[in-house]
């Protein structure tokens, strides 16, 4: 039993939920409290925001539920439907992450080339995103799996980003810009080199046994 809770998956998945709860409660909270002070600096774009977070939030929180091999397995239109409501996701909160950035927070002295790295990284979740979505739909489940993966290495970006601002004890504001797109295009270089150590996994190590490669691919079908 404990061997299959500490499989990597599963420990990889348990320190993204508790990055999600750390920005929730680091970095968010004041979606649930109107009074907060935060709301005086989101006040102008307020009505772009919301629909950026809940979308994100959906996308974010249903992402590790689409690499579940039982959920697959046992409720084939369950992962479809939340397929579907990721995708749909991502392809709102992205372009709208990158336009209030563009058209409000540049407004309120964060600079051009933030924006850059915020357009960067909407079109790597935008593009991986799609190509997933392409392939499953002319059946190519293997390579949907993996263009999925890469898709969610960049939309967890944002968790891990606010993360090590957080911890770093660095506030998101204009004063620290330069440390913040450090941040962010370390995330974005290394996100796809660690979505494809995780879509190579099982074949880094020769020891462990075909009959499982099998049963995955079977499963995928």
């Amino acid at each position: 039993m404990y061997k299959r809770l500490l499989r990597p998956k599963y420990v990889v998945f348990g320190i993204i939920f508790l990055m999600m709860a750390y920005v929730l409660h680091h970095n968010e909270r004041f979606v649930v409290h109107s009074d907060d002070p935060a709301w005086k600096h989101y006040e102008a774009f307020k009505w772009w925001l919301l629909p950026h977070i809940i979308a994100g939030c959906c996308a974010l929180f249903l992402g590790p539920m689409q690499f579940s091999e039982r959920l697959r397995r046992r409720y084939r239109k369950l992962h479809r439907v939340l397929g579907r409501i990721y995708v749909g996701g991502a392809l709102i909160a992205a372009p709208l992450g990158a336009f209030i950035q563009y058209r409000f927070d540049e407004r309120l002295g964060m600079s051009r080339s933030f924006s850059i790295s915020q357009v960067v990284e909407a079109s790597l979740w935008i593009v991986s995103t799609l190509l997933g979505l392409i392939f499953a739909l002319r059946g190519k489940i293997q390579l949907h799996s993996q263009w999925m993966t890469r898709s969610y290495a960049v939309a967890i970006v944002f968790l891990e980003t606010r993360v090590i601002l957080g911890l770093g004890g660095w506030q998101i504001s204009p004063a620290n810009s330069a440390i913040i797109e450090t941040v962010i295009w370390i995330g974005l270089s290394l996100s796809i080199l660690f979505a494809d150590i995780a879509i190579s996994w099982e074949d880094l190590w020769p020891n462990r046994s075909t009959n499982a490669k099998a049963v995955a691919a079977t499963v995928l079908r």
